[in-house]
C-alpha cells in the first residue's frame, strides 16, 4: 500500500510538472516579460479589474477568479487622424503567486491580448508579448509582463484605452493556452489620447484655356476647390519666381472662378493661383505650364526661323502586377517581405511642375474572413534618375502605407522639370503571431500626379 501511495504521488508530481506553467498562470492572470523600472509612462494610470481565467482541462483545476492590475501606455497622446499609435498593455500586478513548490523555468510564456478602444473610436487593438520571462520560484510572485500592438486613428476626439482579455500560451513540455477574460467588461480606462484632424487636403485645381500664346494675349484660367467667396491671385511664373503678369478675382459660392489673365512677360513658363497675399502651396494650385510664343517681327532682309518642341505626357509603367511576400510561421509571425515591381516614370511635359507618386493599400484578407490590417503594411522607397534629366527623383519616407496612403517618390517644381526615373521599394507586412494559416492578399494602388 505504501508503494502504491508513493507511485501515485510521483504521478501527481509529473502531472504538475507538465501543467504547472498553465495552472499557475490561470491564478496569476499572466506572468512574463519583466518591465524595467520607469518604463511605464506617467500620463496613464494603473487600473484594477476582475479577471476570470480558465486553465486547460488537463490541469484539473477549476476556473480562477482574481483581480488584475494593469496599465496602458502609448507612444503619443496627441495623434492626428491617420497616424499609427503604438500601444503597450502591461500587467503590473498578477492576481496570484505560483501556487505550488515547483519552480517554473525561464522563457516559456507568450502573452497575447486585446486593448479596448472607446470614445471617439471603437474597436480593439491586438497586442502581443515576447516569449521571455525570468524563472519563477515555487510559491513565488509572478513577474509583470507587457504586450504591444498598434492602431490607426480614424476619428478626431478623445479615444479611451482599457485593458481587455488576454491569453497565455505556455511552451513547457506541451503547448497549452490559458485564456483570461475581463469579468465585467469594459475594464476601467487606463489611458486617453486626444486625436486631431489632419489639415484639410488641398483640392484646389487649375485649368488653362490654351497652353501658349503671343506676348500680350489673354489666357482663360479656370479654378476649382478654392475657399468660397475668397480673393484669389492669378499670376505668371518664371521658374520659382512670379512675373508681373497678375490679377485678382473672387471665387463663387462653390469655390470656383474664371479669369482672363493677360501674359506679357516672355519669360513666363507657368501660371499659378493662390489665396492670401503670397504663394502658399497649401492654399494654391499650379503651376500649370504655359508658353509665350515670341512673335517679334523679323528685321528687314532677314528670315525668322522657328522650331517647335512638343510637350509630351506624364506617365508610368510597372514591371509586373504581382508581388509574392515571404512566408511567416504560425505562432511566430513577423515580417513577410518582398520587393515592389519596378515603376518607371516618364515626365515629358517640359513645364515647371514636378510630380508625386503615392500609394495606398487595402487590408490583407485570408481564409475564413481572417485579415491583416492595412496599417501593418509598410515600405522603404528608393528611386533613381536617368542621366541628363532636368529633375531629380526624391524617395518617400520609409514607414507604413496603410489605407490613407503615403508618398513613394516625387520631384519638385522648378524652372524646367522632366526626365525619366525608376522607382523601387522594399515591402514588409507585419503579420501577428497567431494569424490563421493560409494565403492573404491585398491590393496596393499607385497614383501618379
Amino acid at each position: 500500500m505504501a508503494l502504491d501511495t508513493r507511485r501515485a504521488a510521483a504521478r501527481r508530481r509529473r502531472r504538475w510538472t507538465a501543467v504547472l506553467g498553465v495552472t499557475a498562470l490561470a491564478a496569476a492572470a499572466g506572468g512574463a516579460l519583466a518591465v524595467p523600472a520607469g518604463a511605464v509612462g506617467t500620463a496613464s494610470q494603473a487600473v484594477d479589474f476582475a479577471t476570470h481565467c480558465v486553465p486547460p482541462p488537463i490541469a484539473g483545476i477549476p476556473p480562477i477568479d482574481g483581480t488584475t492590475s494593469a496599465r496602458i501606455t502609448v507612444d503619443t497622446t496627441t495623434p492626428k487622424v491617420g497616424d499609427t499609435v503604438t500601444v503597450t498593455y502591461t500587467v503590473t500586478k498578477p492576481a496570484a503567486s505560483n501556487p505550488v513548490d515547483l519552480a517554473l523555468p525561464a522563457d516559456i510564456m507568450t502573452p497575447t491580448g486585446k486593448v479596448a478602444l472607446g470614445g471617439a473610436q471603437s474597436g480593439a487593438v491586438t497586442v502581443t508579448g515576447e516569449k521571455k520571462n525570468p524563472p519563477v520560484p515555487g510559491k513565488g510572485a509572478f513577474p509583470s509582463f507587457s504586450m504591444k500592438g498598434t492602431f490607426t486613428v480614424t476619428a478626431p476626439g478623445a479615444i479611451t484605452l482599457s485593458p481587455g482579455d488576454y491569453n497565455i500560451h505556455t511552451s513547457y513540455i506541451m503547448e497549452l493556452d490559458t485564456p483570461c477574460t475581463v469579468s465585467s467588461p469594459p475594464a476601467p480606462v487606463s489611458e486617453t489620447v486626444t486625436a486631431t484632424a489632419q489639415p484639410g487636403a488641398n483640392d484646389r485645381a487649375l485649368e488653362l484655356g490654351s497652353a501658349s500664346g503671343a506676348p500680350g494675349a489673354r489666357v482663360t484660367v479656370s479654378g476649382s476647390g478654392f475657399t468660397p467667396l475668397a480673393e484669389v491671385t492669378v499670376a505668371g511664373r518664371a521658374g520659382a519666381a512670379e512675373t508681373a503678369d497678375r490679377m485678382t478675382v473672387t471665387t463663387d459660392d462653390q469655390g470656383g472662378f474664371t479669369a482672363r489673365l493677360k501674359v506679357n512677360d516672355k519669360a513666363t513658363s507657368g501660371i499659378v493661383a493662390y489665396e492670401g497675399t503670397a504663394w502658399d502651396a497649401d492654399k494654391g494650385a499650379g503651376p500649370v505650364a504655359y508658353t509665350v510664343v515670341d512673335d517679334t517681327p523679323a528685321p528687314p532682309n532677314s528670315q525668322k526661323v522657328t522650331a517647335t518642341v512638343k510637350a509630351g505626357e506624364l506617365s508610368m509603367t510597372q514591371a509586373g502586377d504581382t508581388v509574392e511576400l515571404s512566408a511567416v510561421d504560425f505562432g511566430q509571425g513577423g515580417a513577410a517581405t518582398g520587393a515592389l515591381r519596378t515603376v518607371t516614370v516618364k515626365d515629358f511635359r517640359g513645364g515647371p511642375a514636378g510630380w508625386s507618386l503615392t500609394g495606398k493599400v487595402t487590408a490583407f484578407t485570408g481564409p475564413g474572413g481572417a485579415s491583416v490590417g492595412a496599417d501593418r503594411f509598410g515600405w522603404t522607397p528608393a528611386c533613381a534618375t536617368k542621366e541628363g534629366s532636368p529633375s531629380t527623383c526624391v524617395p518617400g519616407s520609409a514607414g507604413p502605407v496603410g489605407g490613407d496612403g503615403a508618398t513613394l517618390a516625387s520631384t519638385p517644381n522648378g524652372a524646367l522639370t522632366g526626365g525619366e526615373f525608376t522607382v523601387d521599394a522594399g515591402l514588409s507586412l507585419d503579420v501577428p503571431a497567431f494569424t490563421a494559416p493560409g494565403s492573404y492578399a491585398g491590393v496596393l494602388t499607385l497614383t501618379l500626379s
